[in-house]
């Protein structure tokens, strides 16, 4: 198939949308129900959402969903949780993921529990009554499980300091023989698997064979990037050597289920889905006419780090002009833009980034920097829009007041 051409706009305009984070957001439910499926839907139309447990506002699956869903509440996605309609467990990282896609998931289900077998026989007893008490008792966190044996948990670095029984949680999470079915606070609640999915799912699950599978899987992940192309190492979440990545997608376009576009400027191809072009379309035809608002005076939001938008720093680079490099694990002294820096989007385009923390007890929220590309036109229009935002953002997420600390204006964006 001969590659479409197109330019950058056209390209990152039908992301956004795809990604529905253009326009602007829908108004707000008109129920406690209604939001509730609103948040289904949107979790279903990502296709996964990332977990992550760090929170200067709130952790990253609710940011990510706060921006796109007006009026969410965080306590929505523990529901759902709870009522078995999603699920967590691996696909970009540790996700939320619609309980429909559980069966597709059983490679990664069996890869890991291949993985942790040798992990679980070292823990012996434990683990065994770990499993023991979940089937007579669950669902049950990590703290209603007593152990004064240490061990060498995912994130012992050194010493021995995980409990037993806690190493033994993880382990069997990732092993599928239980999963995490709600949360109290920080807390996690377990049950087996057996009890906590649809008995269809289950045996679905049981049937699929491996290829199609992974097949599945591989389209699960087209359809959550929606532009993707081969370099990424995650490509179907599987674990593809870079020629069997660029296979893969080869056989794809050669079946017509894959288009390849060329973009104006860029070297390498993007790749997007046979049954988007229609839809792409209309963003090319736009563009060529130049139909829509100026790139930066449509909505604006902010971005948590681990946002579906942002797990390709290759794609942010190429369509949005746009470096992004979380600095979380930067030493303090070296940090750029902070510790939780959020990219800003307005409109179209990423011009910027803000750093804030929520003080849960004084109800504020402080930017502790808000910070504009150079390339950003900085009119008072968009800095007004900024701000509006922010304000809604504060109150979105429990403040009654914000302040800027600090603004910075035409650093590079070189992260």
């Amino acid at each position: 198939m001969k590659p479409i051409q197109t330019t950058k706009r056209a390209l990152r305009r039908f992301l956004l949308e795809t990604q529905l984070l253009l326009p602007s957001r829908e108004e707000r439910a008109s129920s406690a129900a209604e939001l509730r499926e609103r948040v289904m839907d949107v979790i279903r139309q990502l296709e996964c959402v990332q977990i992550d447990p760090v929170s200067a506002v709130r952790p990253n699956q609710h940011l990510a969903l706060a921006a796109r869903i007006p009026g969410y509440e965080p306590g929505i996605l523990n529901e759902l949780l709870r009522e078995h309609r999603v699920f967590e467990y691996l696909a970009n990282a540790a996700c939320m993921i619609p309980i429909e896609q559980y069966p597709i998931f059983e490679p990664v289900r069996q890869r890991l529990r291949e993985r942790t077998q040798a992990h679980l026989d070292q823990l012996g007893s434990v683990a065994e009554q770990v499993l023991q008490r979940l089937e007579s008792e669950g669902p049950l966190s990590a703290k209603s499980f007593e152990s004064d044996q240490r061990v060498h948990g995912y994130w012992d670095n050194v010493s021995a300091k995980t409990k037993a029984t806690s190493h033994a949680l993880n382990l069997l999470t990732d092993a599928a023989l239980i999963r995490i079915v709600g949360r109290q606070g920080n807390q996690r609640l377990f049950d087996v698997t057996r009890r906590s999915v649809p008995a269809g799912l289950l045996a679905s699950a049981e049937r699929i064979g491996t290829p199609e599978a992974l097949d599945a899987m591989m389209r699960h992940y087209f359809r959550a990037f929606r532009v993707f192309e081969p370099s990424d190492p995650r490509l179907g979440w599987q674990r593809l050597a870079a020629r069997e990545r660029r296979e893969a997608i080869e056989r794809r376009v050669a079946s017509g289920e894959v288009a390849p576009v060329q973009v104006e400027g860029l070297k390498s191809l993007y790749y997007i889905l046979s049954s988007d072009l229609e839809r792409f379309s209309v963003h090319h035809d736009e563009d060529l006419a130049r139909v829509g608002r100026p790139d930066e005076e449509g909505p604006v939001r902010f971005l948590p780090p681990l946002d579906n938008l942002l797990w390709s720093r290759k794609r942010l680079e190429d369509l949005f002009d746009f470096t992004y490099r979380w600095e979380i694990y930067t030493p303090a002294v070296k940090r750029k833009y902070g510790y939780y820096a959020m990219p800003i989007l307005a409109g179209d385009r990423l011009v910027g980034r803000m750093d804030p923390r929520l003080d849960s007890k004084k109800r504020h929220l402080t930017v502790q920097l808000l910070q504009f590309d150079r390339a950003t036109d900085l009119t008072d229009r968009l800095h007004k829009n900024v701000l509006s935002e922010l304000d809604s953002f504060a109150r979105m997420h429990g403040a009654d007041t914000f302040s800027v600390e600090q603004y910075a204006f035409g650093q590079e964006d070189d992260g």
